[in-house]
């Protein structure tokens, strides 16, 4: 049955440090375009049959130079943007903290379930599952990659493992890491999560 091998986007170009970016649209940093070639180097080995990537820049740009010389058509899709963070995107959590308290306490406890004026895990739940829809065209012994962010992916770890979704906080997928599952009509198998060795 088909192998996922799901990639986090690479280091993405922010305006100030580490920040929330959800849906805003940067590109790769050039330290994101090196850690993008050493994944193109380990993918090199693979056999890729399909690519899948979110429409936000940085994640297109990382599949763009990883299937680099793969005869195989990237198909961006919607349902794989990140989720959503309203009005925190585009701020760092010191400024959360600042403007939005009582948000920052729901990052920090890991109870916020809507971001205001953004997405909440249920519309993010209903978009991942969706996606998965595509995967019906995969074949047999086909490999796929799936170029996307940190929510969508944990999600998607959960589904194709049959973990509640409640739990996709638990799951840490660093950017530019990959993780692979290998799936099978009664189940689906992690033979790798969060691998970040090819950046070494």
């Amino acid at each position: 049955m088909p192998k996922l091998i799901l990639i986090r986007h690479c280091t993405p170009k922010t305006p100030k440090g580490d920040i929330f970016l959800g849906q805003v649209d940067v590109p790769l940093s050039a330290a994101g375009v090196k850690e993008a070639k050493h994944l193109k180097a380990w993918l090199d080995k693979e056999k890729i049959g399909a690519c899948f990537t979110s429409t936000l820049l940085r994640a297109r740009t990382t599949a763009e130079i990883i299937t680099e010389g793969h005869k195989v058509k990237t198909i961006p899709c919607d349902e794989l943007k990140e989720c959503s963070f309203g009005v925190i995107e585009g701020l760092t959590y010191q400024e959360i903290e600042k403007r939005y308290p009582k948000v920052a306490k729901g990052l920090a406890d890991g109870t916020l379930a809507t971001f205001p004026g953004g997405e909440n895990l249920k519309q993010l739940n209903e978009r991942v599952k969706l996606f998965l829809k595509r995967l019906d065209v995969l074949k047999p012994g086909d490999t796929a990659l799936i170029v996307t962010h940190g929510g969508p992916l944990r999600l998607l770890v959960c589904y194709l493992l049959g973990i509640d979704a409640k739990h996709w906080q638990q799951i840490r997928i660093d950017r530019a890491s990959l993780s692979i599952v290998e799936t099978y009509p009664q189940m689906a198998y992690l033979t790798l999560l969060n691998d970040t060795s090819h950046l070494k």
